[in-house]
């Protein structure tokens, strides 16, 4: 079985599962485009998300997660950055900001490209958060595509050869916003826009101050 297609509540939630704590990859949709996934616990898998992307290990993978308090399992915060999280998690997430914090030990180096930070989003989209949730809540991520290539919004836009690199795909049709997430970064003494997408400097500034 190759592909799955997605029928409300009659998603093969156990399959997805078994091939991810199997040293498998999936692609999924999130709410901004397909993903690509691998378990954290798997050193094999993450390695096989790189080599279906021809991509180098310099560029990080994120944590996608199903709950906001699972955000502890995989980084360390201050009081400072809590205060800020709790703000901007009430006004985006579930959604398409992804926010860079120092990680903890258990979070594989591969992941991180032997760095020192993680980077955290809650997709809205029950069907990757169920699939999230699958697997303990935690799940590395990147955009379902060759390195450079344009990333995929629905599973007629994902490359044959991608396809034929993974062991499963999740066909839930079109994702909603079709853009990818904004990256913010709360490691440093003032928060930082490292990309910016779906989500805008200037509704980010109105919450938290000037960036």
């Amino acid at each position: 079985m190759k592909r799955i297609v997605y029928k409300e509540d009659n998603i093969e939630i156990k399959v997805i599962k078994n091939i991810l704590d199997n040293d498998g990859i999936i692609v999924y949709p999130t709410d901004t485009v397909y993903g690509v996934a691998a378990s954290i616990n798997s050193i094999k898998g993450l390695k096989k998300v790189y080599e279906a992307k021809e991509r180098n290990f310099k560029s990080p993978l994120i944590a996608l997660l199903s709950k906001v308090e699972y955000i502890e399992k995989i980084a360390v915060i201050d009081k400072k950055q809590k205060e800020l999280i709790n703000i901007l998690a009430k006004n985006f997430w579930p959604g398409a900001l992804t926010i860079i914090l120092n990680k903890k030990n258990n979070v594989p180096d591969i992941m991180v490209s032997n760095g020192l930070t993680v980077g955290i989003r809650i997709p809205a989209l029950k069907l990757a958060q169920d699939i999230i949730e699958s697997v303990g809540g935690i799940l590395p991520t990147t955009s379902a595509n060759i390195s450079g290539e344009r990333t995929p919004k629905s599973y007629d836009e994902l490359n044959e050869k991608f396809i034929d690199r993974v062991d499963l795909i999740v066909d839930g049709g079109e994702t909603p916003l079709g853009v990818e997430s904004t990256i913010l970064d709360l490691t440093k003494d003032n928060p930082t826009i490292l990309r910016e997408g779906a989500i805008k400097k200037e509704e980010i500034e109105k919450l938290i101050g000037k960036l």
